[in-house]
């Protein structure tokens, strides 16, 4: 009989995922792959089996029945690495104020930004473990992190170095954006600061960076503008990824999809012809329902046309100073409550989608012989009651490449 490291057996629920090495879309979303009474085999930090009755020698039994256990949850969109806190901005959205009245009295993006630049690199490390460490409580086993606070390239490369730093002394695994497009700085003109986000930023970056993401929106990069960055972080070997249509229809989604970009973020306002071109070549919807939850808006993305349509969906947290949540199970729930998302649709959003949206699908994101043992065990019955039962963390075990962390 072969010796391994854990089994975990008898799970209510074994979501598996598997079947696909491409974002799933459509009814796909829903083919989430149970196994009544499953088990996983782990070695040497791997899955060496998944199906029902395993029979292995194994150091460590993990008996899950009455439980469900899934792929660690992937979280492809957070401004992790950042200082300060902004909780004062929520007495001015209660009285009213829109995101860009709170820019205009001095918080949002600017706040945030003058705060991470006078943090020291110690400071901003251990700000964003004590983060880490809370994401995975709460089932997070790998996420993307994006620079942005920075404004200037010796912060924006300083934000980078921290994220190496975290990925390379902590559990959760990190893909890292390069984000220097997320607002124009005070002391630049848009023209200048492109020119520097061009030159001077994205030759530098691209050695800490996988990909390069814009803020396309009105007050910040225009369409132009945003096209003209991605277009040379491609030069440099930087994917493209992009915020797109979150106040307003701007068209960048459809951008996204003439610049080949992996992933279009936020689109509250999407348009149905952003819709289709978006479909049309495969670019990921990465959906953050956490923002319009915060901000108290009314629209929130259109999950159910999207999906329709044929976009793959993926969820994130958008974690930053203004949307303050670590948690995916909270991000599910708002998926399904307030996005109409099927439970088996926001668990596939929320792991292989996810691991898709940051390109790591075929190391992570579901069950299968061969990829990372990332599994999580919660002490619910079924996947449906993760976003029925809320306000509470379901985790019960965290296993992160086949260590047992929680």
């Amino acid at each position: 009989m072969q010796k391994i490291d854990i089994l975990i057996k008898n799970a209510n629920e074994l979501i598996t995922l598997k079947g696909s090495n491409f974002p799933r879309k459509k009814q796909e979303m829903s083919n989430i792959e149970i196994i009544k009474g499953g088990s996983v085999a782990i070695k040497n930090g791997l899955i060496v089996d998944v199906g029902k009755n395993l029979s292995y020698k194994a150091e460590t039994i993990i008996d899950a029945k009455g439980k469900t256990v899934m792929p660690g949850f992937v979280d492809p969109h957070t401004h992790l690495v950042f200082s300060g806190s902004r909780e004062f901005e929520l007495d001015w959205k209660l009285k009213g104020l829109s995101y860009f009245d709170i820019k205009k009295k001095g918080g949002g993006i600017f706040y945030t930004v003058e705060k991470t630049r006078n943090a020291s690199d110690d400071d901003l490390f251990n700000e964003a473990r004590v983060r880490l460490d809370r994401m995975l409580s709460y089932g997070t086993t790998t996420c993307e992190a994006k620079s942005g606070y920075g404004l200037n390239t010796e912060t924006e490369l300083r934000m980078l170095k921290v994220q190496k730093k975290l990925d390379d002394t902590q559990p959760v695994d990190i893909v890292s954006t390069f984000l220097g497009a997320h607002a124009i700085p005070k002391e630049h003109s848009a023209s200048r600061y492109v020119k520097i986000v061009i030159e001077e930023m994205i030759p530098r970056v691209s050695e800490y960076a996988k990909f390069c993401d814009v803020f396309c929106e009105k007050e910040f990069f225009t369409i132009a503008q945003s096209k003209k960055i991605l277009e040379e972080g491609k030069k440099h070997g930087l994917l493209p990824k992009i915020h797109a249509d979150e106040m307003f229809d701007s068209g960048g989604a459809s951008l996204a999809a003439k610049v080949g970009a992996i992933s279009a973020d936020h689109l509250l306002m999407i348009s149905e012809i952003g819709i289709k071109d978006m479909a049309k070549v495969g670019v990921i919807g990465v959906l953050l329902p956490g923002t319009p939850f915060c901000l108290m808006l009314k629209d929130y993305a259109p999950a159910r046309k999207m999906i329709d349509l044929g976009v793959p969906i993926a969820l994130a947290t958008d974690l930053n100073a203004n949307c303050y949540v670590e948690n995916m199970q909270f991000i599910i729930q708002l998926a399904c409550f307030n996005m109409k998302m099927t439970p088996a649709e926001a668990i596939c959003a929320s792991t292989f989608n996810a691991a898709c949206a940051i390109g790591k699908q075929n190391e992570i994101g579901s069950l299968e012989k061969s990829k990372q043992a990332d599994i999580i065990v919660l002490d619910v019955p079924n996947h449906l009651f993760i976003p029925y039962h809320f306000g509470i963390n379901h985790v019960e075990k965290v296993i992160k490449k086949g260590c047992i962390l929680k």
